[in-house]
Parts: structure tokens; C-alpha cells; sequence
């Protein structure tokens, strides 16, 4: 599918009805996702940064751009980007990361407002760097769904009234897509989804249904580093298991993971 397609693709699906994103850290995940019948796709930065052995933050723009191509190229599924802070603190870096992540065949991607030297952004710039994101979005020859994260509540600040504030800035200021990933409840989410028109996304949690989820307001639900964390915690289990007591009846695996591969 060409890009265009896969942009009208994934904008569709914002239209529609609410819908579950996963989140690959690899070629491989990328094509299981697809042949599990999932529509699009979206990175998971830390997950990312778990294949090549760091901690989430500790990957370059030219890295994730990389990791964009190989998932671009592994499946026909429209892919959006986690741009984490756009690799700089300036609405032009902010800018860059779209056009990168494009040019690598996304449809997609979010910026954040946090960095892990300054914090959590001050407002003005928060909107200004949100502001160049949306505008080198709206330049590119296909529609380019663009997210603005507030990410107060997973960096120590859970104030629900300043996200709020944050996302409806950032709904002015052009984004897409507005998301405060680390909502806490079904209360906390309808809050957020009340205050604004754009569709939100919601980071699913082990504590909340889909429908739960979807029936505070979120209308796109993403997994971030959720499965690639419970692949490597399964694949720990078991060889610490195999380490212990030498027994390899735990092989035994029940997916076939070459009915998803070329």
C-alpha cells in the first residue's frame, strides 16, 4: 500500500469507531500484529530501546528512523511514530522529527512535552514546538496524523488540571491526536476526553477494560511498551525456570510464528 493510502488509512480509523493500536518493537512483532488482524501500527520508544539493550530516552532520531523503515517495509499496516521529546528542545527540532519520520514512510506520530534535563516543558514552548509539529504535518503531500502528548502523569506531576489545560492548548495549536498517557481511572480519562474535540488517545492499563476505556471517551487505545515488556518478562520466566531446574517442557510453544512471516 502507498503512503497516501496508508495515511487516508489511518485518518479513516480516527473517524470511526474506537479502535486498539499495539505497539511493535520489532520486524518480527510488527508482522504478528498484522497477521493477528490488527489496522495500523504505532513504535514504543522504550520498548525500541529495549531491542538494542538502553533504557527508554537513550535513542537517537536517526535510530528510530531506521526502526520506522524496517516496520514500514515488514507490513502493509499504516505505522505511527512515538517521536518521544522530537530529539530537541526547539519547535524546529520538534518539526524535524515529523518530516524524519515521514520521509522514513510513517503516517503518523506524537511528540512529547518532556525532556528528561528540563522537565516538563513550559506551556508557551510547549505550544510553540506543537505548533511547528502541526505545521510540517499539514506540508507533507498526504495527511499526517500528528499527537501531542502531555506527560505530566507519568513524570511526577499528576496534575489533571494543568494536562488539561495542556491538551486544550495543543488542540489549538494544530495537533491531531491529544494524549496524556498515565491516566490513572475511567474518571480521569472522561475528564480529559470531555475537555476536548480531538480524538484521544488512552494508554491502556492492566486495571481498566477496552470498553471501560472506550466508554470514558478514548476513541484510539495504544499498548506502549506493554507487550514487548511482557514478552521479555515470559521469556525471563522461563529461561530463569530452565536455569533452575534444567526441565525444557516449557518449550513446548503453541503460536507458529512462521504463519506470520514471509
Amino acid at each position: 500500500m502507498r503512503q497516501h493510502e496508508k495515511a487516508e488509512a489511518f485518518r479513516a480509523l480516527h473517524e470511526g469507531e474506537p479502535f486498539l493500536i499495539p505497539n511493535p518493537w520489532d520486524a518480527g512483532s510488527a508482522k504478528v500484529f498484522q497477521g493477528l488482524g490488527f489496522n495500523a501500527l504505532a513504535t514504543t520508544s522504550s520498548g525500541f530501546a529495549y531491542t538494542l539493550g538502553r533504557a527508554d530516552g537513550r535513542v537517537t532520531l536517526d535510530e528510530v528512523i531506521d526502526h520506522v523503515d524496517q516496520l514500514d517495509a515488514a507490513t502493509d499496516l499504516p505505522v505511527s511514530v512515538d517521536l518521544e521529546n522530537g530529539y530537541g528542545r526547539s519547535p524546529d527540532e520538534a518539526a524535524r522529527a515529523i518530516e524524519a519520520a515521514a520521509a522514513a514512510g510513517a503516517v503518523g506520530g506524537s511528540i512529547e512535552d518532556f525532556d528528561a534535563e528540563d522537565g516538563i516543558y513550559p506551556l508557551d514552548l510547549s505550544v510553540e514546538r506543537v505548533a511547528a509539529a502541526a505545521s510540517a504535518a499539514r506540508a507533507l503531500p498526504f495527511p499526517f496524523t500528528f499527537t501531542a502528548r502531555a506527560e505530566n502523569h507519568i513524570r511526577g506531576n499528576p496534575d489533571l488540571e494543568d494536562t488539561v489545560a495542556r491538551l486544550r492548548a495543543y488542540e489549538q495549536a494544530g495537533a491531531d491526536v491529544l494524549y496524556a498517557p498515565g491516566l490513572s481511572t475511567a474518571e480521569e480519562i472522561r475528564t480529559v476526553c470531555d475537555a476536548v474535540a480531538k480524538p484521544v488517545n488512552v494508554l491502556a492499563r492492566p486495571d481498566l477494560t477496552m470498553a471501560e476505556i472506550v466508554e470514558a471517551g478514548a476513541h484510539r487505545v495504544s499498548l506502549g511498551g506493554w507487550l514487548a515488556f511482557v514478552a521479555a518478562g515470559a521469556m525471563a520466566d522461563v529461561a530463569g525456570a530452565l536455569l533452575e531446574t534444567g526441565d525444557f517442557s516449557s518449550l513446548k510453544v503453541a503460536a507458529r510464528v512462521d504463519q506470520w512471516l514471509d
